[in-house]
């Protein structure tokens, strides 16, 4: 049959590079979608001509691309056959007795369609509050009405906009069009390739991790404090930090960090602060914040407090500032030549880099359902951005998710290095060959990644590409930085959303400003760091020793990409540039959520970012 297959090529005007290893493939493919092999040269064919492809050497990289493409017709031609209603008979009894749908569900790749389900889709009702958020209120439904990922009738439904345009719904049902149109798809390429530049420090690779000690971690800690102390003298506003655990009468500014007092959750009789080894000794003191009119506290986080202790053991406070200026203040950790190195790069004399205009895709994982690893969201999303071509594509991971339940019951027979390289590596080789030399691709590592180092930060591992990818295909660690088109874009992977969600105490008079998503996502940038909660959640991997910058934000970003399970959003961020809130920076937070949720699919944010807030448009699509 290899040698009719190979006839059937060659009849249409194609020849094999790896014979051996592609009619293999080949003859797999026959036997799964029971095709002969004059068929499968006319399906090629047609393949060849929707994409473009150069030549007529078919190579083994145009596999992985071809199998996606009968998985597809496969799919739609169930769908046109199973429109009616099935009518059983006493066959399908005698089939179902006899578990012969289980085997057949073995032999044919992909899922079968059985019935017609409508897609749920979650709306909400989009306002634009006075300081430039905005907020969704989202229905709640339960899990048992997400729509298997095979079953869907839609495949993308706008659920949030921001700054929404005129012709936004123009441009959906322009792309449901071309979802149905069978001749060949015309492209149209980018204008031109964005830049890319990585900033930021990372932990070196194979670097020896988790050796911390305690005395690691306090010194970590102890120079956080110190670094924010000397932010509050450089801003002029403050006088210099005073002893909070020394009984007077006299009131005092203080530069200290949020603890408990217990192994409990952070509440208003349980707050302790704790002070820098320069001003206090690193000793702890009660904190009292009966008299705060408004507070919003979680462990670790370091805050100026103006009050006094008349007796020694109680701190009673009466001013608290959360926010840290972002000012050109000496790192305390480098020695003078250092600093002022460090300085000149993240402060350059030239000013003319200005943000400019950007559009992308945000996307985070898992990439594929749960009931299967055939990582169909992810094709779904590559062809979505083969439509709307967008000049960055940022995808986050868990890339091979750890919690997905072939992996962690160890049933798949392949390594996960493997898993990585076929189901998304080659899916990514085979867009950005059909994009052109203007495509690019950002990825970011996750700690529930199953074959990364399980620590954070995270270094560069397991996204290590192979040579010719480097250049389109980009690696990034986790927290990670860079710089596309001059727009400053910071992302996280870790779900710092929700654990400071379930750590957060707060005290909000002012029913307006009750934006609880975006309060947790400014509070890393009050905090200028990426993961400001300690002690960490029990499933981060923390390691302060390993690269003591990595999770510091030296610059208010244009772009915060923070995925979370919290429900995804897009809001505008106003940060305070210094302590007397004169100057304000606006900072785009986005969380896409997961591409894939369940057996079925998840949401994703398309973003064109201009430099002014105004004309900056994205929306949240749901698959």
């Amino acid at each position: 049959m290899e040698e009719e297959i190979l006839e059937a090529f060659e009849k249409t005007g194609f020849s094999l590079d790896e014979e051996d290893e592609i009619l293999k493939k080949c003859l797999t493919l026959c036997i799964n979608y029971k095709l002969g092999p004059s068929d499968l040269a006319s399906s090629f064919e047609v393949y060849f001509l929707n994409r473009g492809i150069d030549g007529t050497v078919v190579q083994n990289a145009h596999m992985e691309g071809f199998l996606l493409y009968l998985q597809n017709e496969q799919k739609n031609a169930m769908i046109k056959e199973e429109a009616h209603p099935h009518i059983y008979s006493s066959n399908d009894v005698d089939m179902i007795l006899n578990n012969e749908q289980e085997d057949a569900k073995e032999t044919i790749v992909g899922t079968p369609i059985k019935e017609q389900e409508k897609l749920y889709s979650e709306t909400s009702d989009l306002e634009l509050g006075e300081n430039g958020t905005t907020s969704g209120k989202q229905s709640r439904v339960a899990t048992n009405h997400i729509t298997p990922f095979g079953q869907r009738t839609n495949k993308f439904t706008v659920q949030f906009t921001l700054n929404k345009l005129s012709d936004m719904d123009g441009d959906i049902k322009k792309q449901e069009a071309v979802d149905n149109e069978d001749d060949i798809i015309r492209r149209i390429q980018p204008s031109e390739a964005c830049s890319f530049e990585v900033q930021g420090s990372q932990p070196e690779h194979s670097c020896r991790f988790m050796y911390d000690s305690v005395e690691d971690k306090f010194n970590a800690l102890d120079n956080r404090i110190k670094r924010h102390a000397a932010a509050f003298i450089a801003s002029g506003l403050h006088e210099e930090p005073g002893d909070p655990t020394v009984a007077s009468q006299k009131s005092v500014f203080s530069v200290g960090m949020v603890c408990c007092d217990g192994d409990g959750h952070l509440n208003e009789k349980s707050i302790l602060l704790q002070g820098s080894v320069e001003y206090s000794g690193g000793q702890q003191v009660r904190l009292d914040i009966q008299k705060l009119p408004k507070f919003s506290f979680f462990p670790g986080q370091v805050v100026g407090i103006e009050g006094h202790n008349p007796s020694g053991h109680c701190f009673i406070a009466s001013k608290v500032t959360d926010s840290i200026p972002f000012l050109a203040t000496p790192d305390v950790d480098l020695p003078p030549a250092k600093r002022q190195a460090t300085d000149q790069e993240l402060h350059p004399i030239n000013s003319s880099n200005a943000p400019g205009k950007l559009s992308l895709l945000i996307a985070s994982g898992p990439f594929t359902t749960t009931d299967n690893l055939l990582y169909e969201p992810l094709a779904e999303l590559l062809a979505y951005s083969s439509r709307m071509q967008p000049q960055l594509l940022v995808l986050m991971g868990p890339f091979v998710d750890s919690e997905h339940p072939e992996i962690k019951i160890g049933t798949v027979d392949r390594s996960f290095n493997s898993i990585f390289h076929m189901e998304v590596v080659r899916k990514l080789q085979d867009h950005v060959n059909y994009m052109g030399s203007t495509a690019r691709v950002v990825l970011v590592p996750s700690i529930r990644d199953a074959g990364h180092d399980f620590v954070f930060p995270q270094y560069l591992s397991m996204l290590k590409l192979i040579f010719f990818l480097l250049i389109q295909i980009m690696s990034l660690q986790n927290p990670g930085t860079f710089d596309a088109n001059q727009v400053k874009v910071g992302c996280c992977t870790v779900d710092i959303l929700k654990q400071l969600s379930g750590e957060e105490i707060s005290r909000i008079p002012d029913r307006s400003s009750r934006d609880r998503l975006g309060r947790l996502a400014t509070h890393l940038l009050s905090q200028r760091s990426f993961y400001p909660l300690f002690p960490p959640s029990e499933d981060v991997p923390l390691d302060l020793s390993l690269a003591p910058k990595a999770l510091q934000i030296s610059s208010i970003p244009d772009l915060l990409i923070l995925p979370s399970d919290l429900a995804p959003f897009v809001k505008v961020l106003s940060i305070d540039e210094s302590s007397n809130g004169v100057e304000q920076v606006k900072c785009i937070c986005v969380n896409p959520g997961r591409l894939a949720k369940g057996v079925g699919g998840g949401t994703f944010v398309e973003l064109n970012f201009d430099v002014s807030n105004d004309r900056t448009n994205a929306s949240i699509i749901r698959i």
